[in-house]
């Protein structure tokens, strides 16, 4: 995945429709976490056997909301100044690091 030719493509997206003025940091960070309880209503009331057996209509369904809150936190990122690889790298070495045994 080249997170830069996303980045691109969302950029594009949001100068044709002319989003930019409601892409804040605030506004992004909040978007994404409606997106993320989409995504946490797929699972709502299911056992936890259940969660891992998902239809194909609730993994296609999961599968976007995956994309919405990925493509979120991208903008947020932009937005923001941080590079997205090296947010999550700089993290993932944290947490071996960490949790490490």
């Amino acid at each position: 995945m080249n997170l830069d030719a996303l980045i691109q493509r969302l950029h594009q997206i949001r100068e044709n429709n002319d989003w930019r003025r409601f892409h804040s940091p605030k506004n992004l960070a909040m978007a994404a976490s409606v997106e993320m309880s989409e995504l946490l209503e797929i699972f709502q009331w299911l056992t936890e056997d259940q969660s891992r057996q998902l239809s194909a209509e609730q993994l296609e369904h999961a599968g976007q909301e995956v994309g919405d809150v990925v493509l979120y936190l991208l903008l947020l990122c932009s937005e923001l100044g941080l590079d997205m690889d090296q947010v999550v790298r700089a993290k993932l070495a944290d947490s071996e690091r960490r949790f490490a045994r």
